[in-house]
């Protein structure tokens, strides 16, 4: 028996405010790209069975765009003839009853089976039983739904858990109502032959549990996500069970710091040649505040120039001198921002500029004196 096992699609995401030439958000149109990968891949592979374990769309009312995409996408699967089991993750989940799940527009496909009510479900075929148990707000009523998870083994076919949580404190993704999989439930994995993961957007598996595993995302929501690659897992289950991972091709992540102690060296040491359409993060360190107002933004993404986005973060030099905060509301605004020139210039420079800055707050008093 042969599985594909892809979680996390988030169909929908949006960031950055770039427009690609078709009118559409760009990052939007890479989760649709790393979609329709997955895709192409089940075409070739001929799985007996395809499973997505939460978070198609990135939110529970998702946009027209995605909606159309994902039922395009849905009736080539639909044409494999292969079937589809996905259940319900905490972005695909209302936060109240007013809202009708999403998921339930698939109900009318013929080989597409849907788990979304918070609530466990039994999806059974001939050679196989999948228990699916989705996103749950409710930690008390998962519990329950774990016990008839329990109790609906069947020790005739081969038996696949579905759950969209963290299992440890270790997968949390810091979300708002994510469901955290009680501990003294994990010896029911034990009794499964495979466990498929969604809500951590990471592939591996989990712990000691050598048939439990996270298959990640399709793309990454968070620059803070770059460590991964995003595919899917091709799951054999034979004699014994076999996961091999599947990496696709998404827009890169690149990291480059620039210590501002030698600013001038370290850019030019900078290797920029391989940026076309990455998605770019600088980190300036040891910088001061002179060198924050001299060092601008422009000039760090011109740099960059063939990037799809260049995101810069500052991080100051810590010195002895440092000033409190205590300090700082003791002090006027005049009188600090004279106290960090005076640290980081010359003599003779700061005398030049102390009276210009002296003459600025000066000016700056008299406009914003609300009694005149």
């Amino acid at each position: 028996m042969k599985l594909i096992h892809f979680s996390d699609t988030h169909l929908g995401f949006n960031d950055l405010d770039i427009i690609n030439e078709l009118g559409i958000n760009q990052r939007e149109a890479d989760f649709y790209d790393a979609f329709s990968q997955v895709i192409e891949q089940i075409k070739i592979l001929k799985p007996d069975y395809i499973i997505h374990t939460g978070d198609l769309f990135h939110r529970p009312s998702p946009s027209n765009r995605a909606i159309t995409f994902a039922l395009e996408q849905f009736k080539i699967i639909e044409a494999l003839n292969i079937p589809f089991i996905m259940i319900a993750g905490n972005h695909s989940t209302p936060r109240t009853n007013l809202s009708s799940p999403i998921l339930k527009i698939f109900e009318n496909f013929k080989n597409i089976y849907v788990s979304y009510n918070q609530e466990y479900k039994k999806i059974e075929f001939e050679d196989v039983v999948f228990h699916t148990l989705p996103h749950m707000h409710d930690e008390s009523k998962a519990l329950s739904q774990i016990e008839l998870c329990e109790e609906n083994l069947d020790n005739t076919k081969r038996n696949i858990m579905m759950l969209h949580c963290s299992v440890g404190a270790g997968y949390l993704m810091a979300e708002f109502g994510e469901w955290v999989y009680p501990h003294d439930k994990e010896s029911l994995f034990s009794q499964m032959d495979y466990v498929a993961l969604g809500h951590w957007h990471g592939f591996g598996k989990v712990g000691k549990h050598e048939n439990v595993y996270y298959s990640g995302s399709t793309e990454r929501t968070s620059l803070n996500d770059k460590r991964n690659s995003k595919g899917f897992l091709e799951v054999a289950l034979d004699d014994s069970l076999h996961v091999n991972y599947h990496e696709i091709q998404i827009r890169p992540i690149k990291t480059y710091e620039i210590n501002c102690e030698d600013y001038e060296n370290a850019v030019a040491s900078l290797h920029v040649n391989d940026t076309k359409d990455a998605l770019i993060e600088v980190k300036l360190t040891h910088l001061t505040p002179l060198q924050s107002i001299d060092i601008q933004t422009r000039d760090i993404k011109n740099l960059f120039s063939e990037a799809l986005h260049v995101s810069i973060k500052r991080e100051f030099k810590q010195t002895s001198g440092e000033a409190t905060l205590n300090d700082i509301e003791a002090l006027s605004l005049e009188a600090y921002f004279l106290e960090h020139i005076k640290e980081e210039s010359k003599p003779e420079e700061f005398d030049r500029l102390k009276g210009k800055i002296q003459g600025l707050f000066s000016a700056y008093e008299e406009v914003s004196d609300d009694t005149l």
